[in-house]
């Protein structure tokens, strides 16, 4: 396979994705699976921001963060599967140098954002579960809206100087990446120039970010643990165990992946690639199929209206 030729400031006009390497003959049936979680996210997401949309009583906080999460799932997958089922099916393995490092934006920066609204939800779960008779008024339309917007901009501020970084430096003549997507670690591994700055910068936003979302999180289900466990009724402790179990395992399958990816990048020279690999697709993937299921479907008002969409009757 022909690599494309560099241009005069050392940058080259594409790379090359292997997909999965050591699993090339399979290429063709794994991708099976991964279209067909990739169709579960998009149909999924779709459902829940239409419901949300339409349905003017669902216009509350956690609702509005589902729609959020929703579109951020929407952008993180479709920035990642068409190309990768693309290698997978018709060995598609060049990717234009441009399109390289629109990808890693959209990868960091929506995780970034996905992490956040996470977080928000948590925080959003605590105020209505400890605090439900200031719920509305701490948590009003204007708050939701600055969390997010909030959230945003942070992915959006942290993760381009990533790309910025990156483009202004020389490349080896080696533009093979071996993975299914543009990843910045990925991306900087074929740099020719030292990249201290670029790999401390980027330790400093996932520890940053990650570290900050994750300390969030955890106090915030804590101090909800500890409310439920006041309950005096046995089947509403048991129901909020449930929401609550439900809901930290769609956390910990964005957060495991993808510190695993992560710090494999960075410590792991001893981890099997093809494991490193697989982790790194979960991560992108596995997190947008669940989010609908678990947030959506396992919420009794959307769920009331999936089932009345399905079987044609009125609220």
């Amino acid at each position: 396979m022909m690599l494309a030729s560099e241009n005069s400031s050392s940058q080259p006009a594409s790379f090359i994705l292997l997909g999965i390497p050591g699993l090339e003959n399979y290429h063709f049936w794994i991708a099976f699976p991964l279209c067909a979680m990739y169709l579960v996210a998009i149909v999924g997401n779709i459902i829940v921001l239409h419901i949300v949309r339409t349905d003017h009583t669902l216009h509350e906080p956690m609702y509005l963060f589902l729609a959020m999460l929703a579109i951020t799932d929407l952008t993180l997958s479709s920035s990642t599967q068409p190309k990768m089922l693309a290698i997978l099916w018709f060995h598609a393995h060049e990717i234009e140098y441009h399109a390289c490092l629109i990808q890693v934006f959209f990868i960091h920066a929506f995780s970034s954002v996905e992490s956040g609204l996470l977080m928000a939800m948590a925080l959003d779960r605590y105020v209505a579960i400890c605090f439900p008779l200031h719920h509305s008024t701490i948590l009003t339309p204007a708050m939701v809206g600055k969390l997010g917007a909030a959230v945003m901009m942070r992915g959006l501020l942290w993760v381009s100087p990533f790309c910025f970084m990156v483009s202004g430096m020389p490349f080896c003549p080696n533009h093979v990446i071996p993975q299914s997507y543009c990843e910045h670690m990925a991306v900087l591994k074929l740099v020719c120039a030292d990249t201290r700055v670029n790999r401390a910068y980027g330790l400093f936003v996932a520890f940053s970010v990650v570290g900050f979302d994750i300390i969030v999180i955890s106090i915030s289900y804590v101090m909800i643990l500890r409310t439920v466990l006041r309950l005096p009724s046995d089947e509403a402790r048991l129901k909020a165990f449930g929401t609550c179990a439900s809901h930290i395992c769609v956390i910990l399958a964005l957060y495991i992946p993808a510190l695993f990816t992560f710090l494999t990048h960075r410590f792991g020279h001893h981890v099997p690639r093809v494991v490193h690999i697989m982790f790194a697709n979960i991560y992108l993937l596995v997190p947008p199929m669940l989010n609908p299921i678990i947030y959506g479907v396992r919420t009794k008002q959307i769920r009331d209206r999936v089932i009345q969409g399905c079987c044609g009757k009125d609220p």
